[in-house]
């Protein structure tokens, strides 16, 4: 017995150094790189798309990376998860050796889709990925950081590097790795067809459901719908202060959602920061201002299609 007991104990002993050499290394070694393989991609920019692209950058990329110069040359993430690390946004403007300026309008598309800078190094979750976005919408995003637009204009700012924890490595080896290059062509559907439309808006364009389910941790880059909490809520996002503020349920549940809201309180609400109670939202949801009513109401008809989910989120109010 007291060998079997010996045995056991060497073998126990065996797997926890072997489970703390895995961890180190982990800990001590960078996040993956991978080969870019960018493709030949020129985009023919028109004042149309360059007015597009600064449409849904002020959207959905400026937040993050514009500075307080009025600049998207990048700064600290205050609101990132304190169990990623720290980190700072990158200097996107069309600097050609700091910013956005050294990256082929291929090397873009393929950063922009798949996580893969141009040097092969891997940007981790805190960076959006935009596997769904239409290729129309996606080279008005370049056409417009190639432009003249004074935010975008050259800047050489330089940040540290990312200090990423431990939980963030073990993601970028286990769960989160560069999404697959689109190998057809993807193209918005016609927002006429308003719930396919509202559709592409939250999934692809704008991006809702990331922060409207259950956690970033179990998103489903490439299958949205399957992401756990899917617009039920509950996500639980810092703002600037750390101050954790839970996602709203946007399902249709008349208790815990917006059932009992009508279609104009919701487009006042996103557009606005307007809320039926007369309550303002609050970071990190922001008002979409650049969305039109008729986008809006896209994106309604979407989350009407869902099923209601019941799901009560402590919202602190």
């Amino acid at each position: 017995m007291k060998k079997a007991l010996k045995l056991i104990g060497k073998i126990l002993g065996v797997i926890i150094l072997l489970l703390l050499i895995v961890a180190a290394y982990i800990q001590f070694s960078p996040i993956p790189t991978y080969e870019a393989k960018a493709p030949q991609l020129t985009v023919t920019p028109d004042s149309a798309l360059i007015a597009e692209g600064r449409r849904l950058a002020g959207m959905v990329c400026n937040q993050c990376h514009m500075a307080d110069n009025g600049k998207l040359e990048g700064k600290l993430m205050a609101d990132l998860p304190k169990a990623f690390g720290k980190a700072w946004t990158g200097n996107i403007t069309n600097d050609p050796k700091y910013g956005a300026g050294r990256y082929s309008d291929g090397e873009l598309a393929y950063f922009l889709r798949t996580g893969v800078k141009r040097d092969g190094k891997y940007a981790p979750p805190w960076m959006p990925k935009f596997p769904h976005l239409s290729d129309q919408d996606l080279h008005s995003v370049i056409a417009y950081l190639r432009s003249d637009a004074p935010e975008v204009q050259a800047s050489d700012k330089q940040h540290p590097a990312a200090q990423p924890s431990f939980l963030t490595k073990l993601l970028c080896r286990v769960a989160f790795k560069p999404l697959p290059y689109p190998d057809k062509p993807i193209t918005a559907p016609p927002i006429e067809d308003k719930v396919a439309y509202g559709r592409y808006l939250v999934t692809g364009k704008v991006e809702c459901y990331s922060c409207h389910s259950e956690n970033f941790a179990t998103m489903n880059m490439m299958e949205p719908e399957k992401t756990p909490g899917y617009f039920a809520g509950g996500n639980p996002i810092p703002n600037l202060e750390g101050v954790i503020i839970n996602s709203a349920n946007l399902t249709k549940d008349p208790e815990t959602g917006i059932g009992s809201w009508t279609e104009e309180q919701f487009i006042q609400t996103v557009k606005f920061g307007k809320r039926p109670d007369g309550k303002p939202i609050r970071y990190p949801m922001v008002p979409f201002g650049g969305l039109s009513d008729e986008e809006v109401s896209a994106v309604w008809a979407y989350l009407q299609s869902l099923p209601a989910v019941h799901h009560p989120v402590d919202r602190k109010w």
